[in-house]
């Protein structure tokens, strides 16, 4: 490997003495300012710049760097309580942005990564599928790397998880990732469906299978011939749906109802539930031949009391997507109103975030989110024992809890389109399915 040179702008000995360590072999000039690395540039000529962003204004160097003859990467190293600043430099021009402490071996893979970048696809895809699912926490980005993993063989994927944890778009993720990418997604809310009509909506009927059916439908299973079905909510499938969806994935065939003959169908499955399905078969409802077959790789979505990192992140890109919608002031977050969140107990999750930061777009009017702006729910919870306890979701606060946000939520929905349900799903971004079964459960007619 030849030999590359590093220009160093930082006063931390500990870095220097890391860098040396970890790359005996390469030239490493230092400096201690930014101005004095500018300086340095010409004679040095590097091959990449590591900076400290806490101790320097890095803007001139970013653009020094992108204009340099070939244009010079640059590695950042940041305050990891920054996020906006990580997302701002990013933006700028940096090639990879750590957090302090830097590990060797963290250290060592991004400078790999950056000085031999992987080549180009031969042929133009979209961006990372990954990329919608906001993480800057470890626990969320080892289950981003695991489901990229699995996302290139065609094996059963069974993500458990909370409720509003985003199962649904690391099926997404997945399946675009996959060599199923060109087929369809299918998708289906085994809770959303009565159970007297999710065996047709699944395996579809031939004319006259029962009163009604005048001619024939095709289910989801046929729809998603060479792509992916994702059933979400597996927990709640009827027996008879079980032993049904057992013999697909044993024998990659199915039987519409009515019909004499046996379909094969070639699809790959992904099951999502948020209920514990070992519970469900110690109590006889859910079988256990079953599991087996869905818990072929298993990603389970930590919930959001888990990895606090990712609520600012998440905030921001919430914020920054109203912004566009609705034109609101708010651009950013107080610490002391962060340090709220973080003491949250979190039992909507994501969706519980999402329904927040909605109801901030109508009642903050300041630019910065402060303690007082938030709502009570979030502001008089009690904080949770994170390693011990999960928290309660129907725990009610002295203000409205998640259940009553968003059994709010919907009545408004339906109040602005007149009780018209397919405009209110399209307002509230949810199929029509799920928001029937919703109102459902919160009994609104």
């Amino acid at each position: 490997m030849n030999p590359h040179r590093f220009l160093l702008v930082s006063l931390e000995s500990e870095l220097q003495q890391l860098l040396r360590a970890v790359f005996p072999h390469h030239d490493i000039v230092e400096a201690a300012t930014v101005s004095e690395g500018l300086s340095l540039w010409a004679e040095a000529s590097p091959t990449l710049v590591i900076v400290e962003s806490n101790r320097h204004t890095i803007a001139p160097l970013l653009e020094y760097a992108r204009q340099a003859t070939p244009p010079t990467p640059v590695l950042v190293i940041g305050n990891k309580h920054s996020v906006t600043e990580a997302v701002e430099i990013m933006r700028a021009g940096a090639a990879d942005y750590l957090t302090t402490p830097v590990r060797s071996n963290e250290l060592q893979a991004a400078i790999v990564r950056v000085l031999h970048p992987s080549p180009p696809p031969l042929s133009p895809v979209s961006h990372d599928p990954f990329a919608s699912i906001i993480s800057v926490s470890p626990q969320m980005n080892l289950m981003k790397q695991l489901a990229r993993e699995v996302a290139s063989t065609d094996a059963t994927v069974l993500i458990t998880g909370e409720s509003g944890t985003g199962k649904e778009l690391f099926a997404e993720a997945i399946h675009r990732s996959s060599p199923r990418t060109a087929g369809p997604l299918v998708a289906l809310n085994c809770a959303g469906i009565p159970e007297n009509l999710l065996e047709s909506e699944l395996f579809g009927y031939e004319p006259g299978a029962f009163t009604d059916a005048k001619r024939a439908k095709p289910g989801r299973f046929q729809l998603a011939e060479g792509g992916t079905l994702f059933l979400d909510e597996i927990g709640e499938m009827s027996s008879v749906a079980q032993a049904k969806l057992l013999r697909v994935l044993e024998n990659h065939t199915i039987d519409p109802l009515g019909d004499t003959r046996s379909h094969k169908v070639n699809i790959r499955i992904i099951a999502a539930t948020n209920e514990d399905l070992l519970a469900q078969i110690k109590a006889g409802r859910f079988r256990l031949d079953l599991y087996y077959r869905l818990n072929v790789y298993q990603l389970r979505i930590p919930p959001l009391r888990e990895r606090l990192d990712d609520i600012e992140p998440i905030l921001l890109i919430f914020l920054e997507r109203l912004r566009k919608e609705r034109g609101c002031r708010i651009k950013t977050i107080s610490p002391a109103a962060l340090s709220v969140l973080h003491r949250h107990t979190w039992p909507g999750n994501v969706r519980e975030l999402h329904n927040v930061v909605e109801w901030l777009t109508i009642t903050c009017k300041e630019d910065v989110i402060q303690p007082q702006h938030l709502p009570t729910s979030v502001t008089t919870s009690p904080t949770a024992n994170h390693q011990n306890h999960a928290p309660n979701p129907s725990l009610l606060t002295f203000g409205l809890s998640f259940q009553e946000m968003e059994k709010k939520m919907l009545e408004e929905a339906l109040e602005k389109t007149s009780g018209n349900v397919s405009e209110a799903s399209r307002l509230l971004k949810m199929t029509r399915n799920t928001l029937r079964y919703r109102m459902a459960k919160y009994h609104i007619q």
